[in-house]
């Protein structure tokens, strides 16, 4: 195979691999890096502040999404942008934790964002 057709070939495979992260199309508004799951809708009145330790970060999105769904989707994805899985809903990234609480007995489904420093 010429370079000419090795090269694309990497290029489609590298967006390929992005694919799941960009798939969701929508960020949370006060935590630009973590994308919205399939079928979530970000509420408002999320907060966000900075202090000198870091950023406390709270956002809500609901949706008629399961939440295995929720899960599988932030199991694939988030890894892919730096957050290294430490329990089934949360997730470390440098010196930040994220936690995600899925409230599966409300419809529609509700998930809680919530990032603080470590």
């Amino acid at each position: 195979m010429s370079h000419q057709r090795i090269i694309p070939a990497i290029l489609a495979a590298l967006l390929l691999a992005a694919a799941p992260a960009a798939a969701a199309g929508a960020f949370l508004t006060e935590l630009e890096d973590l994308p919205l799951a399939p079928g979530l809708t970000e509420l408002p009145g999320g907060t966000l502040f900075d202090s000198p330790t870091g950023r406390i970060v709270e956002a809500t999105a609901q949706g008629d999404v399961t939440a295995g769904e929720v899960r599988a989707f932030y199991a694939q994805t988030l890894p892919q942008l730096g957050w290294q899985m430490i329990g089934e809903t949360a997730f470390r990234r440098d010196n930040e934790l994220l936690r995600i609480n899925i409230e599966e007995r409300r419809r529609p489904l509700s998930v809680r964002f919530s990032v603080v420093p470590q």
